[in-house]
């Protein structure tokens, strides 16, 4: 650069400079609001296209924090090789060009999921539908923060201030979505929004490069490069672990949280959110929370989380999910408190940043991508928490040696009880209550030598594999797949063989005699299926008001019960996502149900969503039984769900929805789709009456939609009663109000219904 140019710009810049504070921080804020508002929006986009899984939302995480690398590996490469004009030209050409991918949108080419690879093929399309303008973003912070302290302004002696400005934009980003963009904005209008956002966030960095680049001063990098020591490989190793560990079970707590809701923005963002607010809380020079205090509080997070697997925890929801979160802000805080700790001088700004970006990622891979291909079980919760525990300061005073010796009883306790686990030795008919009092016991051991961090390690070991100890059931099989683990059991008598989903039943058989004898012959369902029950008469009503039901569509196939209620002559069709479920309900050896009651049925693998609307065929029945655990994937709920169902169903046929669920009441919201596709909408739940101790049938509550009541027979005699969604908005893919659903269901327990 010219010396008449410098100084030019340094006549331009000289003005401009007194309002660093504010441009600086504003466009530090905006461009990470950006960023994270990005990402349960786009989420959001991709869900209707692959199940509505929460799985999607992990390996989504494990995109953005692999953008976030590479988005920091560019910016410290940037600080390194070039001084601030040339960065900022530089820089601002990259986002031009990722301006030039806008609006966000699916790129073409992703319009339907393949059978296998999901993982790669979702990382794939996140990468060319929003890969860029999200790298731009991410490179953004760490750039102003390095020309920020070389701007002359007499704040920027400590450019990691700044890092509390961009986490708290983050963290905006992301409560603002579900609760004040989604619900008021549509998809469409969301997207302009965002595309407004980065170009005035463009016009900010124009701002801070002019005030950079007319200081003539080299980067913080460049300048101080000689002076400031290089990390060790030791320090290095350590940047990675404390941001992997909060990295990691940002991905296993989401997992663990929304299995038995929803796949949902709503609650995706809540622990991303508390992992984004404890930057904002620690990096500063006055933490918000005392680090000291926070080490003390470690030891009760992980005792908070042994208790989780405590019978009566189970129950209550909005216990376990304020544990969960709870402990997850304690662990990160005490993670990125000793990350903070530990950081280095600003001359190593960029770098440090690249290794916990490096950090993150490690931690996502491990948790979204790694653990569901080599655990069979949700295994990386607790490991995380377990490490989360050796990165403590002072976990091995005195060698690793003298750790080893002191938490090898427990560690010898936990390997023999893991054996017991992997031999699958059948418990005692009345293990619960021992286990849970060992459970108690060990919880108060662990309060007690808490301050014993190589005791306390070994007794969380054991105590953690106890918790995979199923005093209810023995196992026959478990698989774990992209869409959850799915276990078939057998319940203490032997009777009945199970296969659970999460926490829930995704259907039973009888395979067993109250005298130990076999069962042979057509084998009867059982759970939510039996034949009395609301999901039996809706079909036996929608066969007789039609005369017949000449073809069935039955969305989620489960141990494949509703094969049975199949007569002659009908053509039945089950639509279900995940193969292994698949595999289960066609072994004979775990299941008979189909080969007993429609080895010819067919099934199509695929989300519903796609498959059945994309279908040639048109249905007298569409039965709608599709669960993720406890939770009904939203996509298949909304109004453009419904517009595709009623698309493939006969003049006279029916819908019926099973809706049963634990933590929300669904019959307003579904109801309120029925009313607006025109429909008439019934419901019934029911009991099973004259239930006895060997009985395996379950209550349901069930929802039946008909273009014309007539077509649904004689239900409306038979208890069904008319469905009002009252003030309720019919749920759509731009929007769908969770949170009132999970209200609505808490009341309804609260006044008896």
């Amino acid at each position: 650069m010219h010396f008449d140019d410098q100084v030019n710009l340094r006549a331009i810049s000289a003005p401009v400079l007194r309002f660093a504070p504010a441009i600086y921080p504003a466009a530090l804020f905006l461009s990470a609001l950006l960023l994270f508002a990005i990402e349960p929006m786009f989420a959001k986009m991709v869900l209707p296209r692959l199940g509505g899984a929460a799985a999607i939302w992990s390996v989504a995480m494990v995109f953005f924090q692999s953008a976030l690398l590479l988005g920091y590996a560019y910016a410290h490469l940037l600080s390194r090789t070039l001084s601030p004009g040339p960065s900022a030209l530089v820089h601002l050409g990259f986002l031009a060009i990722a301006a030039a991918t806008l609006p966000v949108g699916i790129a073409h080419g992703f319009e339907a999921a393949p059978p296998q690879g999901l993982e790669l093929w979702l990382l794939t399309l996140f990468a060319a539908s929003i890969g860029l303008p999200f790298i731009a973003l991410a490179a953004t912070a760490p750039l102003l923060q390095n020309w920020f302290a070389v701007s002359g302004h007499p704040q920027a002696a400590n450019p990691y201030l700044l890092y509390a400005a961009s986490n708290l934009g983050s963290f905006t980003g992301l409560l603002t979505y579900p609760f004040v963009i989604e619900p008021l904005f549509a998809l469409r209008t969301q997207i302009g929004m965002w595309s407004l956002g980065y170009f005035l966030l463009t016009g900010l960095i124009v701002a801070a490069a002019v005030i950079v680049a007319g200081a003539g001063k080299p980067t913080i990098n460049q300048a101080s490069a000689g002076t400031a020591s290089a990390p060790t490989i030791a320090e290095r190793t350590m940047w990675t672990l404390l941001a992997a560990i909060p990295a990691g079970l940002v991905v296993a707590v989401t997992a663990a949280i929304s299995v038995d809701l929803a796949a949902a923005p709503f609650l995706w963002v809540l622990p991303l959110s508390l992992y984004l607010l404890t930057f904002v809380a620690i990096f500063r020079e006055r933490a918000w929370v005392a680090h000291g205090l926070v080490l003390k509080l470690v030891p009760f997070a992980a005792v908070a989380l042994v208790a989780t697997a405590s019978m009566v925890v189970r129950q209550y929801i909005g216990v376990l999910l304020a544990i969960h979160l709870a402990s997850f802000l304690v662990i990160a805080l005490a993670c990125h408190g000793e990350l903070y700790r530990q950081r280095p001088q600003p001359a190593r700004l960029t770098e440090f940043y690249l290794w916990t970006s490096f950090g993150g990622m490690i931690g996502g891979l491990f948790a979204a991508l790694v653990a569901p291909h080599i655990f069979n079980g949700v295994a990386e919760y607790p490991i995380l928490v377990l490490a989360a525990l050796l990165v403590m300061p002072g976990a091995f005073d005195g060698g690793p040696g003298r750790f080893l010796r002191q938490s090898s009883p427990g560690l010898a306790l936990g390997a023999l009880t893991f054996g017991v686990i992997l031999l699958r030795i059948r418990a005692p008919a009345n293990a619960t209550m021992p286990i849970e009092i060992t459970l108690i016991v060990l919880a108060g051991i662990m309060v007690l030598v808490r301050r014993q961090l190589a005791w306390f390690f070994g007794l969380a070991v054991l105590a953690f594999v106890i918790t995979k100890l199923d005093p209810l059931f023995t196992p026959i099989e478990q698989v774990r797949s992209f869409f959850g683990v799915h276990r078939v059991v057998e319940d203490r008598s032997g009777q009945f063989r199970i296969l659970m989903h999460g926490t829930t039943a995704h259907g039973a058989e009888r395979v067993r005699n109250a005298d130990g004898t076999p069962v042979s012959g057509r084998p009867e369902p059982t759970t939510y299926y039996y034949v009395g029950g609301p999901i039996s008469d809706a079909i036996a009503a929608a066969r007789k008001a039609q005369g017949r039901l000449a073809r069935v569509a039955a969305v989620g196939l489960g141990t494949g019960s509703l094969a049975c209620h199949r007569q002659d002559g009908e053509a039945w069709t089950f639509f279900e996502l995940d193969p292994h479920v698949v595999r289960i309900a066609r072994d004979p050896a775990l299941f008979r149900f189909l080969s007993e009651c429609g080895p010819d049925i067919r099934i199509v693998l695929g989300d519903a969503r796609l498959t059945l609307t994309t279908s040639a065929e048109r249905y007298d029945l569409i039965m709608l039984d599709a669960f993720s655990s406890d939770a009904i994937p939203v996509h298949l709920l909304t109004r453009e769900a419904f517009a595709g169902y009623l698309a493939h169903l006969t003049a006279h046929g029916v819908i019926v929805l099973h809706i049963s669920n634990r933590h929300m009441a669904l019959r307003a919201p579904t109801a309120a789709v029925g009313t607006a596709e025109g429909l008439a909408v019934f419901a019934k739940a029911q009991l099973p009456p004259n239930m006895t101790d060997d009985d395996m049938r379950t209550a349901s509550d069930v929802v039946a939609f008909a273009r014309d009541e007539r077509d649904l027979g004689d239900l409306p005699k038979q208890g069904w009663t008319r469905v009002d969604p009252g003030s309720r908005a019919a749920w759509t893919d731009d929007y769908a109000d969770i949170l009132s659903a999970v209200l609505d269901a808490k009341l309804g327990r609260w006044l008896g219904r």
